[in-house]
This record gives structure tokens, C-alpha cells and sequence, in this order.
């Protein structure tokens, strides 16, 4: 075997390792944490709530995402129909139960006396 030929076998086979590895990396939706802290309302400053602010709505988006990777492998029938409802429903209670205990301190922080 000539070492053309040598270099094109590893080339294709580099590639197609590549290939596979970056499908499967596709395939596989990741449920997003949740934010780890939740500031106390009644004693958070204001740049802290904003910065919770932002940091729910991106764990909003994130989870939005994720149900969205659960559709997409649905559609492509990588995962059953009961993983996919499963799955989004953990992820949609997790969201609606940490946006709930937020919601709670958004309201102290705004009942506190100015």
C-alpha cells in the first residue's frame, strides 16, 4: 500500500470519527440546572434581584431548549414518546416550582418599605 493511500484510509477514517462523534453529541439534550441561589427578598439589594431577573430568564430559555432537543429526537424516534413527555414534564415542574419560590421573594422585595 502506497502511503497516498495510507494517509487518504486514516483522513477518512478521522473524518468520519468526527463525523459520528459530533451526531452523537447532537443527539443527546441536556436538562439544565437550576439557578443554585435564590436571593432573600426581603434583604437582597436591587442589583441582586436584577441579576436573579436575568438569571431565571435564562434558565427559562435554556429549559425552553431542552424541550425543544426532547421534540427534535421525538421527531427522529431517538426517544419514546413517554421519555419525551416524562422528561419535559421533570423539567417544566422543576422550572415552574424554582420560578414559584423567586416569584415569592420578588413579591417580599417589593413589599418592602422603601
Amino acid at each position: 500500500m502506497s502511503q497516498s493511500t495510507t494517509m487518504r484510509i486514516w483522513l477518512t477514517t478521522a473524518l468520519l470519527a468526527t463525523l459520528l462523534y459530533s451526531l452523537s453529541a447532537e443527539a443527546d439534550c441536556v436538562l439544565p440546572a437550576p439557578p443554585s441561589r435564590i436571593p432573600d427578598g426581603s434583604s437582597a439589594s436591587s442589583q441582586e434581584m436584577l441579576a436573579a431577573v436575568r438569571t431565571f430568564k435564562q434558565y427559562n430559555d435554556d429549559v425552553d431548549e431542552y424541550t425543544k432537543c426532547l421534540d427534535f429526537q421525538r421527531r427522529r424516534n431517538l426517544i419514546s414518546i413517554d421519555v419525551l413527555e416524562s422528561n419535559r414534564s421533570s423539567a417544566l415542574n422543576t422550572l415552574a416550582t424554582v420560578v414559584g419560590r423567586f416569584n415569592e421573594q420578588v413579591r417580599r422585595f417589593k413589599a418592602r418599605p422603601t
